[in-house]
């Protein structure tokens, strides 16, 4: 039985630092074990330009620890009113390195997010003509369409008509919870790829509802029924190179995340690489993980592989259940199953 588990030091492909005291608590959490990550803008207000972009990444930067090689990879929010020129002069300057289409509504701090899609067709033209990728957030925000089929939806009637409409256009669809979104990844010939999240490869809607309301299992795209999760599952432990690790850690104060409407999303930065151990032992595919974490995002970013490394042995980490904030403690992600993997 394999004892010891080294990697390329993993990256994340999809990350809520926040801002301030918060960003300041989460970000060494992160630093520790993952050498890059594209960092989410939908802060308040969003980071929408590239002056934008530029100062909050100058503020990660100040609140990394001393010593820390961790590089943020900044990425732009899509409004209505975004000026294409403006998301190129950013991308030449090698400040982002994707935009993140949210459309309007769909989840945290969306509000300034897509409505009409034929307003950006332009910065879509613009960003295929030069290579910038586009990450979305997979969901129609219709409220006619059930919460656990909005990315079905989203595919239909979104998806596939931007890459039709500009199949130069390099996609990510970001933290996919359906055999629905693998199957359409895995239908196109170029162009396109997936990050999946940790907690959508460990839990399914049971782990929201089942038993009483769990809100520290909430997430959005909301969990799906198992068929689902296994999918995931075979995709991401699969070594297929469209497939690849957005963890969409996203830190919430346990007092926002208990409120009547509570908040979305899951804090999984300090125990990512040992959950994702477990998963793929379980699969049966430990020598697929380095491809999930290491390999594949930086592949379909044009981006080199990290040359330093990551060990796991297997001992039983020790987490905490939650980390302290200036705001209040962020309850972290419980998997809810033995965890017998721990980054070195």
């Amino acid at each position: 039985m394999t004892q010891t588990l080294t990697l390329r030091r993993p990256d994340d492909w999809h990350l809520h630092l926040r801002d301030g005291d918060m960003m300041r608590a989460v970000l060494p959490h992160t630093a520790t074990h993952f050498a890059r990550a594209i960092i989410m803008p939908n802060l308040v207000p969003p980071v929408v330009t590239g002056a934008d972009a530029s100062a909050y990444r100058d503020r990660i930067m100040a609140a990394l620890p001393a010593g820390s090689g961790f590089t943020p990879l900044m990425t732009l929010y899509l409004t209505e009113d975004t000026d294409a020129e403006d998301v190129a002069a950013a991308h030449a300057s090698g400040l982002i390195h994707a935009v993140k289409l949210y459309p309007a509504g769909a989840t945290t701090n969306s509000a300034s997010g897509v409505a009409n899609f034929n307003k950006v067709a332009h910065v879509f033209e613009k960003m295929a003509e030069i290579g910038l990728p586009l990450c979305t957030h997979g969901e129609v925000t219709d409220p006619s369409v059930d919460i656990f089929d909005r990315e079905a939806a989203f595919i239909e009637r979104v998806m596939d008509p931007i890459r039709r409409a500009h199949p130069d256009l390099r996609v990510i669809m970001e933290h996919i919870t359906t055999s629905d979104a693998v199957d359409y990844v895995k239908s196109a010939d170029k162009n396109l790829a997936a990050t999946i999240t940790t907690h959508h490869l460990v839990i399914n809607r049971n782990h929201i509802l089942a038993g009483g309301i769990k809100p520290h299992y909430y997430c959005l795209p909301v969990a799906k029924r198992e068929s689902h999760r296994l999918a995931l599952r075979a995709a991401a432990t699969s070594g297929d190179a469209r497939f690849f690790l957005g963890t969409d850690s996203a830190p919430h104060t346990d007092a926002n995340k208990l409120l009547p409407c509570g908040c979305a999303g899951c804090f999984t930065a300090p125990n990512t690489m040992s959950i994702l151990a477990e998963v793929f032992e379980q699969e049966g595919a430990l020598d697929k993980l380095e491809a999930f974490t290491s390999l594949n995002g930086p592949a379909y970013y044009g981006l080199p592989a990290n040359a330093d490394t990551i060990t796991l042995t297997r001992e039983g980490p020790r987490y905490p259940a939650a980390i302290d904030t200036p705001d209040g403690p962020v309850t972290v992600f419980d998997p809810d199953m033995p965890l017998n993997w721990s980054v070195v």
